[in-house]
């Protein structure tokens, strides 16, 4: 059997090419690494991970979303079909799904007048939001009826002191 050593290594460039090329999800940066160094990762395959917060803002083909890791939020340029991962945002009554995102770094996107964002190729979801239930603090309900009977009373007095 004779090997075409031409075609190995073609199939072989190839494949390498490929590999290089395609997203591939690895340690990922924080927002403050990517701030701070804004000009090193300008336009490089960078890894971000955080909580969705806010609201999915669909434009056409594309989404707006915020991913927040805990120290700031980042904008995420991204097509409405990786969009439509997300189930859950973050806000006052949800936790936002948790994502890792591969994407292009751009500290002043020509695209979106100037801004720093990342146009992701890939996502990951790395953990389900989820409602969050919130319980009233009895401690807050209780110093709430206190002032209020303090303030009727007050009022009551400064009624009578004008009769």
């Amino acid at each position: 059997m004779k090997i075409n050593y031409k075609l190995t290594l073609i199939i072989l460039f190839f494949g390498l090419a490929s590999y290089v090329n395609s997203p591939v999800f690895s340690q990922g940066l924080n927002s403050s690494e990517l701030i701070k160094d804004a000009k090193k990762y300008d336009g490089k395959l960078i890894t971000y991970a955080g909580e969705v917060i806010g609201d999915v803002m669909l434009r056409g083909e594309f989404a707006w979303v915020n991913i927040n890791d805990g120290d700031n939020a980042l904008g995420v340029w991204m097509s409405a079909s990786l969009a439509k991962e997300i189930k859950f945002t973050g806000n006052y009554k949800s936790r936002g799904d948790n994502l890792e995102i591969v994407g292009v770094f751009h500290r002043a996107c020509l695209e979106h007048g100037g801004d720093l964002d990342i146009h992701a190729q890939a996502l990951r979801k790395l953990g389900n939001g989820r409602i969050v239930n919130q319980r009233l603090n009895q401690d807050k309900k209780n110093l709430s009826l206190i002032l209020f009977g303090a303030l009727f009373l007050i009022w009551i007095l400064i009624l009578f002191r004008r009769k």
